[in-house]
Parts: structure tokens; C-alpha cells; sequence
């Protein structure tokens, strides 16, 4: 059984990891709306990614006995002055992302909770993978975006990405 303090940590990024998805959805609304459809393709695979770990956090408090709590989503409130800035928030908000986790392992690591530290190990890889291509991101607008031909070949590069679920992940 699951520390109950364990339990409600990864309850909470539950809930944070399905409201990444509709940020990021709202990001995607946004770059559709600006016609850079490749941009917004990309975070709608962010989206899903983010639903994919709220999902994998969810079966791992099943698997261990706990009730999973929903909670009312907050409405992403932010405005954008241009189009880096939905890129800048991204970058932050992974950033967040990671000081979560980090908060869940450094709480399982006090607690000799060994299982759970295993469980997140993933999670901490994959967040130095989500804030390196949220800045990488950026360093590309902030080297082509300017420049129409720039925008335009990267909105394409960013049109391509395919989504993969995870295969390595913890079970979902």
C-alpha cells in the first residue's frame, strides 16, 4: 500500500498532467487560429503525451490500491502577444512540470519508497527530454521566425511530427 501522503502527490499530477493536456490544446487552438498549422499539430501531440502520463500516474494509484480523484480543470487564462509567446509559456510550464515531479520523488526518497521512485524514474527522464524540446523549440524561432520562409519551413518541420505512444513508459 501507498504512503497516503505518496498517494495524493501523484493524485494531484494526475489532475496537472490532464491540465498540461488542455493547455496545451489551448496552445494549439491559438497557432490554429494564427494559420501555423504545423505549430499547432505539434501541441496537439503535447497534449497527448500529457494525457498519456496522467493516464500512466492513474494506473499506477489503481494498481496500488488508491482511489483516483478527479478534480475541475482550471481554464488555461493566458494571452498571447505573438507567436514565440505560447512557445516561452510551454518552455515554463514543463519547467513546472519537472519541479513536481521532483517534489514526488524527493517526498517517495524521504519515505524509502522505493517502488514509487522506480515508477518515477521515467517520469524524470522524460521531463529533461520535454524541457530540452520546448527549448530547442524556442532556439528555432528564435532563428528563423522572423523571417517568413524561416516560419514557413519550420511550421512544416513542426507538421510532421508523428505521435508515439510511449513503449517504455510505466504500464498504462
Amino acid at each position: 500500500m501507498l504512503n497516503k501522503k505518496i498517494a495524493e502527490k501523484i493524485n494531484e499530477q494526475v489532475n496537472k498532467e490532464f491540465y498540461s493536456a488542455y493547455l496545451y490544446l489551448d496552445f494549439a487552438n491559438y497557432y490554429a487560429a494564427e494559420g501555423l498549422d504545423g505549430f499547432a499539430h505539434w501541441y496537439e501531440i503535447q497534449a497527448q503525451e500529457e494525457r498519456d502520463h496522467a493516464m500512466m500516474m492513474r494506473r499506477y494509484l489503481i494498481d496500488n490500491g488508491i482511489a483516483v480523484r478527479f478534480n475541475a480543470l482550471d481554464k488555461p487564462d493566458k494571452t498571447f502577444s505573438d507567436t514565440t509567446a505560447p512557445l516561452d509559456a510551454g518552455y515554463a510550464h514543463e519547467q513546472y512540470v519537472t519541479s513536481l515531479i521532483n517534489d514526488i520523488y524527493a517526498e517517495a526518497f524521504a519515505l524509502k519508497d522505493f517502488k514509487t521512485m522506480q515508477f518515477l524514474d521515467w517520469f524524470i527522464k522524460e521531463q529533461g527530454e520535454e524541457e530540452k524540446n520546448a527549448e530547442d523549440l524556442l532556439r528555432k524561432m528564435a532563428l528563423f521566425g522572423k523571417d517568413a520562409k524561416g516560419l514557413y519551413a519550420l511550421n512544416q518541420e513542426l507538421a510532421a511530427r508523428v505521435y508515439v505512444p510511449s513503449q517504455t513508459g510505466p504500464a498504462m
